[in-house]
């Protein structure tokens, strides 16, 4: 088959205008329930019980259930063994757009070996089926006599409710679907749509300060102990002591994350390296973390004396006797909810806030999404013969994951489903995946089969303009061994709204994490295992819900594999600084320009402006800062209309050498012969990976300044071209000899003036977008 030609409109994103609930389109600010995504029409029977059935064996007993049946489509409840008078209570959803019936039959049955026996039906018009729109309060169910095939009433009674509605009623998340009627049932709850809750992570603390009395075997020689410590699958040791006695210090500190409920105990074992590879194990402790203080700053808490026992067996004659020794650890452990513990990349984190939910700020506005439907998805996998699709959306912000209802065999499914987050911080991103569903038989029969990838998008809640709706079609890209290739497109609708202007605008002045973050800041090295042990405790928990979040599909969310070496994400960094630095490069070519006469008219200007400066020096500022706020009003026209979208040039995607993406999907380590290459090739990736976040972060600082002026953030420019207007102002009247005084000054104060804190600036300046969020 032909490949079709690379495209960039293709991989593009695209305004749409969807007939939105709430009787707009695209821009309108909408307020009424679901009023995100487009209205959609079910059929909802809700079967709630039955009384007083006719018996129908010969045994004179009744394993009763029940059949809604519309057209061709046929959903059954649970049976029940010999019961007369079952309770059900399920609810049944048929969509409008499907019914081919105008009738809607509901029959009782009785569940046979042979034949399932007929014991009763109600038949309901269509046409006279009320309609139900919320907030009005469920419809209330009925009662309804039993009627015989001829239409005859007999005994026996249904509870039912039956109306038309929405997907914005509360029966719909739990109904069973006509279109997912070839679900079996042990695969239903797989696709239902579900909320799910990031696990509260902690970090936990260990300070090891010193231990007493400890008994080596070997009496004759130093011991060189040091102190092991584990917690679940994560274990840290301390170097080991320079005091080389039975009384060794190491005052180190070991940090670990736990998430509640705290499953997992803190074990706490002192040993002894007796040689290469051989420790000796003098004392052990269980801590559980249930029990230890929780701080919410920097204040130290209280240390405490832990007893650590050994167990030695010897044998005497015959008898075998257990000897217990005891010695002392001195430990301050502690949770510590100071911190926002990460486990996304920083680039692209949803939440900022502090494990403590006592230092969180009120919440400053809110982020609605509507999931509205996605077109040309590929076939993901072969089903009697042919390529088919399940596919459902997950969307992640803060603590929060919403996952939808998988649609059935659709290259153009429709969720229409609306979710709404608080929002603490605007300057967070939204991430939504596209995934096919290949567990739709549940339990044991789907073992060992993954969900794919169809895509992802990335929202910066900060390039969002307050109360606008933005509808646009994003393009679901995914890159393989093979190149870049598009999986089709997923249109969403997006609004975030501002609770108070003043509180968020305050926001771009604070600093970016918690205080703790600053006042006892973690190493590079130490937030990089922390946050591979967040991921792997969040993964486990979300895949230990019912239905599960499962691993792949979590690991690919919070952007696991982000660090890794890559051939094509250094070279699209290094396009990032070259593309910053390309305007300085501008500046210099133009002055060069100046210098030899290329356009008198502008030189001449240029000179006149120099002479002015030179003999009133106290306007260089003011016209400094009064030209960047004349060149953020102009690029006001020119500011972005719609939110950053995966960009493939950006990415190098559309560009890749075989041979690197081949690299780029190597195992880690590789499997690429020979033993020695492999060594080697490894540790240069290794060294590569940290050189290429380096050059990123290089990058990410550069385009933050392109930022202040490109109303990427709207809220963040319009402060600095205010401030821009202030400072021409200020300094056009404050003598220019005062300003600069007053600025070496304040630059060689005392260090007893300084705080340890960030400043006012550089917390806004790091709180600008990067075009992080556009990396694939």
């Amino acid at each position: 088959m032909m490949q079709r030609p690379f495209r960039p409109e293709d991989y593009s994103l695209k305004q749409t205008s969807p007939h939105l609930g709430g009787g707009g389109v695209a821009g309108d600010k909408l307020t009424s329930t679901y009023d995100l995504v487009e209205q959609m029409q079910y059929l909802y029977v809700r079967v709630v019980k039955a009384k007083d059935l006719p018996a129908k064996d010969i045994t004179g007993s009744l394993d009763p259930y029940v059949e809604v049946k519309l057209g061709n489509y046929k959903g059954t409840t649970r049976h029940f063994e010999k019961k007369t008078n079952p309770e059900w209570n399920q609810v049944f959803a048929f969509s409008k757009d499907r019914i081919q019936a105008s009738n809607l039959d509901v029959i009782v049955k009785d569940k046979d070996f042979v034949k399932d026996d007929f014991v009763g039906r109600i038949t309901f018009d269509l046409s006279e089926i009320p309609k139900r729109v919320p907030p009005d309060s469920p419809l209330a169910p009925q009662w309804y006599r039993l009627e015989n095939k001829n239409g005859d009433k007999i005994k026996g009674e249904l509870m039912l409710a039956v109306w038309m509605g929405t997907q914005a009623d509360e029966a719909f998340p739990n109904a069973w679907h006509s279109d997912a009627a070839t679900v079996p049932s042990d695969g239903l709850a797989n696709i239902r749509s579900k909320v799910y809750l990031t696990p509260k992570l902690w970090y936990v603390r260990v300070n090891v300060i010193e231990a007493q009395d400890l008994q080596p075997s070997d009496k004759g020689r130093f011991p060189e102990v040091f102190v092991k410590a584990s917690l679940g699958n994560q274990a840290l040791r301390t170097r080991i002591s320079s005091i080389r006695g039975i009384n060794p210090v190491w005052n180190e500190d070991l940090m670990f994350v736990a998430a509640e409920p705290f499953e997992e105990h803190l074990a706490i074992s002192v040993e002894d390296r007796v040689g290469p590879n051989k420790e000796e194990l003098l004392g052990k402790t269980i801590i559980p973390l249930q029990s230890v203080d929780r701080r919410l700053d920097y204040k130290p808490v209280l240390s405490r004396w832990y007893t650590i026992e050994k167990h030695v067996v010897i044998t005497e004659g015959d008898k075998k006797k257990e000897l217990k020794f005891s010695s002392r650890i001195h430990l301050r452990i502690c949770l510590d909810g100071g911190y926002h513990v990460l486990d996304e990349s920083t680039h692209y984190s949803s939440d900022f806030k502090p494990t403590a939910k006592q230092l969180w700020k009120p919440s400053i506005g809110v982020l609605e999404l509507g999931i509205l439907n996605a077109q040309g998805l590929l076939p993901m996998k072969t089903k009697d013969g042919k390529g088919t699709i399940d596919a459902y959306c997950i969307a992640k912000y803060g603590q929060k994951w919403i996952r939808t209802r998988t649609i059935i065999d659709s290259f153009a499914p429709k969720w229409n489903e609306q979710y709404t987050w608080e929002v603490y911080d605007p300057c967070t991103v939204l991430t939504i995946g596209v995934f096919d569903n290949c567990h739709l038989q549940g339990g044991e029969k789907s073992a060992g089969t993954r969900d794919s990838k169809i895509g992802k998008v990335r929202i910066r809640l900060s390039t969002l303009e307050t109360d606008k709706v933005y509808t646009h079609s994003y393009p679901l890209l995914v890159l393989l061994p093979s190149g870049v290739k598009k999986m089709g497109e997923v249109q969403l609708a997006v609004r975030f709204t501002s609770s108070s202007l003043l509180n968020m605008m305050h926001m771009y002045f604070l600093p970016l994490l918690p205080k703790m973050h600053y006042l006892f800041p973690l190493s590079v090295t130490q937030l990089d295992n922390l946050r591979h042990q967040a991921t792997q405790i969040v993964s486990m928990r979300l895949g230990r819900a019912e239905p599960p979040l499962r691993k792949e599909v979590v690991e690919y969310m919070l952007d696991v594999d982000s660090h890794m070496w890559s051939m094509r994400k250094s070279k699209a960094n290094f396009s990032r600084i070259m593309g910053v630095l390309s305007g300085i490069i501008a500046v210099g070519k133009w002055f060069n320009q100046i210098c030899n006469w290329r356009n008198p008219l502008t030189t001449v200007l240029i000179h006149v402006l120099f002479v002015i400066l030179v003999l009133y020096p106290e306007l260089i500022l003011p016209t400094v800062f009064l030209y960047l706020f004349l060149i953020g009003v102009w690029y006001y026209r020119l500011r972005p209309r719609h939110p950053p979208h995966m960009d493939t040039r950006l990415s190098h995607a559309d560009t890749a050498h075989p041979d690197e993406l081949d690299e780029e999907f190597d195992t880690f380590p590789t499997t690429r012969p020979p033993d020695i290459v492999r060594m080697r090739y490894d540790r240069l990736r290794s060294v590569a990976g940290r050189i290429q976040t380096v050059v990123g972060d290089l990058a990410t600082q550069g385009e933050r300044f392109q930022s202040l002026l490109s109303w990427r953030d709207p809220r963040a420019t319009a402060l600095f071209v205010i401030f821009c207007l202030v400072a021409a102002i200020v300094l056009y009247v404050t003598p220019f000899r005062l300003v600069s005084f007053l600025a070496g000054i304040y630059l060689l104060r005392h260090p007893r003036f300084r705080h340890k804190m960030p400043s006012v600036p550089l917390n806004f300046f790091r709180r600008l977008p990067a075009r992080t969020d556009s990396m694939l």
